[in-house]
């Protein structure tokens, strides 16, 4: 069993609070904290938003959220009831004056709590939300403020986003979210790295032939076509989630687990990406779309009837990409990224292939010469696959088979593995940053990805389109398999 550290009491700050994400993440993260000790009973969850609702009837819709979304085995009734009881809820209306007077007055009761204020809205009332926090006197050295993503939609508008919030609250109260930093996967990708020796000594050119990286959904757009056609894969996708997965695999060690120490290493990765340039577009990129298709047996609609019928939107939903480290460690290795909407299965997982053995002692007939890899899951059962080579019993010769060397760590450790943002939450009360990315991170990535951005632009073509329930665009086969590679679902 897990050790259980409680957090110091806060007053949490929920704004947006009637939105998908409350309901959906934020309240079913914060009970299971609660359920499971880690919140003291003196704690607050204040809701925050413009609907005009009492207290008791904000309770009520938190209820019915948890009981939507808490599987009713992990729902025990006495808990529910209390946690409701510890939330709260004031009207606020983040552009104008409205509401600000009675939640002061609240928090005013409780001066000295942890005060996190989670903007669980659109990134355009960030800065509004931010100069009403201050013109109220509610910025302290207790405060921090949590960032949803995205964070802009290019360089330009991630600075100004950045020096609006910046001009309230120090880098250093700033928390920006990226959920996938919580998984605990992408933690226990450190642990691997630097607790094990055998691991990090072939961490490196010499041993790895690539590295391919897929974050596969099989939803389309579900009602956030007007979002997402303004944004597409690369925007909501790559740019963030994908970026901070390669960065956490390809950096080299920090000096100490503190929050600057990793963020630097970060940083370097990012700074260190080869640019893709018009020249290099269709060599190294892959844009997609879904057409109709299967998903699981049923038949969805294309993107453009998700989008309305009689849409023409050159929105990618799929992007294959191939790309560059440039440094000493990565050398002529090769990372793979995809992610898209409409496919097979919803995954998300690093593959680390090994170069294959130079020499065999084996027979051709007994050795398939097949390299070894680790497969880090990260959804939906997050765990670890070491590939190896084994011989298969019996007699008749020796004959060989890979076999894989299986961590699922549900089942390993025997308890519920937390949801990413119950960590984060925490992390956010005892203001450790470690898996927050820092400013220069998120416009070093928005700087990388304007460029393809602008590479796309200078080289128009539309995207390819996928039959819904497929892997995307033939040509995403091809970006991979003309270098002799292979997208690690088809060995599987």
């Amino acid at each position: 069993m897990a050790t259980i550290i409680p957090v110091a009491s806060f007053d949490y700050v929920v704004f947006g609070a009637t939105g998908d994400l409350t309901r959906r993440k934020l309240l079913p993260a914060l009970y299971y904290r609660f359920r499971d000790g880690q919140i003291p009973g003196s704690s607050r969850i204040i809701g925050a938003s413009r609907t005009e609702l009492s207290t008791e009837a904000f309770r009520d819709r938190a209820r019915e959220a948890l009981r939507e979304f808490v599987p009713s085995h992990h729902l025990d009734e006495a808990s529910l009831t209390s946690f409701v009881d510890h939330v709260q809820y004031v009207a606020v209306d983040a552009l104008g004056d409205d509401g600000w007077d009675e939640l002061k007055a609240l928090l005013d009761e409780r001066p000295d709590q942890i005060r996190p204020f989670y903007l669980a809205t659109s990134p355009d009332l960030y800065g509004a939300i931010c100069r009403n926090i201050e013109r109220c006197g509610l910025v302290g050295e207790k405060t921090r403020v949590v960032l949803e993503k995205p964070i802009g939609k290019d360089l330009k508008s991630a600075q100004a986003i950045n020096d609006s919030v910046g001009a309230v609250f120090p880098e250093s109260q700033i928390f920006r979210i990226d959920h996938y930093l919580g998984k605990e996967t992408v933690q226990n990708l450190l642990a691997l790295r630097f607790a094990n020796t055998i691991f990090e000594r072939l961490w490196n050119a010499d041993v790895i032939d690539h590295v391919q990286i897929t974050v596969g959904e099989t939803v389309g757009v579900e009602g956030r076509g007007g979002y997402y056609d303004t944004s597409g894969a690369l925007r909501d996708m790559v740019q963030n989630h994908i970026l901070q997965l390669l960065c956490l695999t390809a950096m080299e060690s920090p000096l100490s687990l503190d929050a600057n120490s990793v963020r630097d290493e970060k940083l370097k990765v990012l700074r260190a990406l080869k640019p893709i340039t018009p020249a290099d577009v269709q060599a190294v990129t892959v844009r997609g779309q879904y057409a109709a298709g299967a998903v699981a047996g049923k038949s969805v609609p294309s993107y453009q009837t998700d989008l309305g019928g009689d849409s023409t939107s050159r929105t990618e939903t799929f992007v294959a990409l191939k790309l560059e480290v440039r440094s000493a460690r990565w050398a002529g290795v090769p990372f793979y990224l995809r992610t898209g909407k409409r496919l097979p299965s919803k995954h998300s997982e690093i593959v680390v292939q090994f170069r294959a053995s130079p020499f065999s002692i084996f027979p051709d007939e007994a050795f398939g010469r097949e390299p070894n890899r680790l497969v880090i899951r990260l959804q939906p059962e997050e765990g670890m696959k070491l590939e190896v080579m084994t011989k298969d019993p019996g007699p008749g010769g020796m004959r060989l088979r890979p076999t894989n060397l299986d961590i699922s760590f549900e089942e390993t450790f025997k308890q519920r593995y937390p949801d990413s943002y119950e960590r984060l939450l925490m992390d956010v009360v005892r203001g450790n940053a470690t898996l927050f990315m820092r400013r220069d991170e998120v416009e070093a990535a928005w700087e990388w990805a304007d460029r393809l951005l602008q590479a796309w632009a200078d080289r128009p073509e539309p995207p390819r389109p996928y039959a819904a329930g497929s892997w995307g665009p033939t040509a995403a086969i091809a970006l991979i398999e003309r270098d002799g590679r292979t997208w690690h679902e088809e060995i599987r």
